[in-house]
């Protein structure tokens, strides 16, 4: 076994399995011990088929993206790519079965490496999928010429421009996948690779040729989808640099195609679209690795929410809170915008009721959950505080310096803005480390 690659032999089959938990994301030394173990197993006599799955939950869920941050020129992308696309020709090359044997994801650089492979099976729940896109790049190493060769243009299209995933079944019936499995996946693999072992057929995806026909169909496809894109993606790169490519691969053979797939996806992957969409990618993955101190903390329990500005966007803050049992106080700046937005909030329940959502004895039962008012005299009850004035920086600033002064000091105080600057908000609070973004939509 290597560091990546368990490798078992049951002649004449060797099974490889790749072993980078959790998702068994494609680093620099995943590929290499890939390549490794796959030549290995063909130099051995005793094997005639060769498996290559995934350990743990899955196949591979895609290539490692913090290797993107490392690609800080279009030249290094090349240069990398460039390795990868001998690497997999590598594999193609293989002079016995090779067989990617799928459960789990096949996504990205995973369905990459799989369609390098003479054959793919795959479990009843698995899913298949191009998903570059989302991350402001496109497939790199040679998604955009191996899939259109094996599900025909039109597909390949859709899955390289949307970046959803699509289930195994779905995959077989366009010819992605070439076997279901029922069961078990190490033993039905097993069995699949012994009746290819005995067949000794290999088949290369590079080398599918399109009928003409087809290729005529997928170039109006991608026509046409390039100019629906320009409009309903303005801004967006990636998706018109697949289809590009794509359409490079309908016209050029595999290796030329291949280039300028390299060159497209080059060109994505060093453009601020890519490092922003990358940038939310971890941002979001950060955000959910909470401290670990913080499990031994406890939820505050929100009682009493005050909601300042009885507009449309407060109004609706103000009844969420009232709709899930909370007391609410509303504050406006005067007694008649007090009225408006109390005769807004009865009219919507008036709505309700009229509907049959619920009766008038619950509609009478939110209401009185809300008191109206155009002081702070009341806000140390309050538990947090969600801010719904004007989009205006110096209004809001005003706010929060007042709400620094009439809250308690464990409130929250959240603020409803959809543009400003949340720091600049918070500090004038006088306590920015209780200031919260909490945005609502209407």
């Amino acid at each position: 076994m290597t560091r990546f690659v368990r490798s078992e032999f049951f002649p004449p089959v060797a099974i490889l399995t790749i072993e980078n938990p959790p998702v068994n994301a494609l680093g620099d030394g995943v590929w290499e011990a890939i390549d490794e173990a796959v030549a290995a197993a063909a130099r051995e006599d005793s094997v005639a088929a060769i498996i290559l799955m995934g350990g743990g939950t899955t196949f591979v869920a895609g290539a490692d993206i913090n290797v993107f941050r490392q690609l800080r020129t279009e030249a290094d992308a090349l240069a990398r790519l460039e390795k990868f696309h001998a690497l997999l020709c590598r594999l193609e090359d293989t002079p016995k079965p090779l067989i990617a044997a799928i459960h789990g994801h096949a996504l990205g650089g995973g369905l990459e490496l799989a369609m390098a492979c003479h054959y793919r099976i795959a479990t009843m729940d698995a899913k298949v999928g191009q998903p570059e896109v989302l991350l402001g790049i496109i497939p790199g190493a040679g998604g955009t010429q191996r899939l259109p060769r094996l599900v025909g243009p039109e597909l390949a299209l859709k899955m390289c421009t949307d970046g959803k995933s699509i289930a195994a079944p779905h995959a077989a019936a366009a010819g992605l996948i070439d076997h279901i499995i029922a069961g078990d996946i190490r033993s039905s693999a097993l069995g699949y690779a012994r009746a290819k072992a005995v067949q000794r057929t290999v088949r290369k995806t590079r080398e599918v040729t399109l009928a003409p026909e087809q290729l005529d169909s997928g170039l109006r496809a991608a026509a046409t989808l390039k100019t629906d894109l320009l409009k309903s993606a303005r801004g967006l790169r990636a998706p018109v640099a697949a289809v590009e490519s794509i359409e490079a691969g309908l016209q050029l053979p595999f290796d030329q195609g291949s280039a300028r797939e390299r060159e497209l996806f080059a060109a994505c992957v060093v453009s601020v679209e890519s490092r922003s969409l990358r940038h939310l990618f971890f941002a979001e993955r950060d955000a959910a690795r909470l401290p670990a101190d913080l499990g031994r903390a406890s939820a505050s329990e929100i009682r009493t929410a005050a909601v300042i500005g009885g507009g449309t966007m407060g109004t609706g803050i103000a009844m969420a809170y009232a709709n899930s049992g909370v007391r609410v106080l509303l504050k406006e700046v005067d007694d008649a915008a007090l009225a408006r937005a109390m005769a807004t909030i009865t009219k919507t329940w008036d709505s309700a009721v009229a509907k049959g959502r619920f009766d008038a004895y619950e509609r009478d039962r939110r209401l009185s959950l809300i008191t109206p008012t155009t002081t702070y005299d009341d806000f140390m009850q309050a538990d947090i505080v969600v801010e719904a004035v004007f989009e205006d920086l110096a209004l809001k600033q005003q706010t929060f310096a007042a709400l620094g002064r009439v809250t308690r000091d464990d409130c929250v105080l959240a603020t409803n803005t959809s543009t400003l600057d949340v720091d600049a908000i918070a500090a004038a609070s006088g306590r920015p480390a209780q200031v919260v973004g909490h945005h609502f939509f209407s």
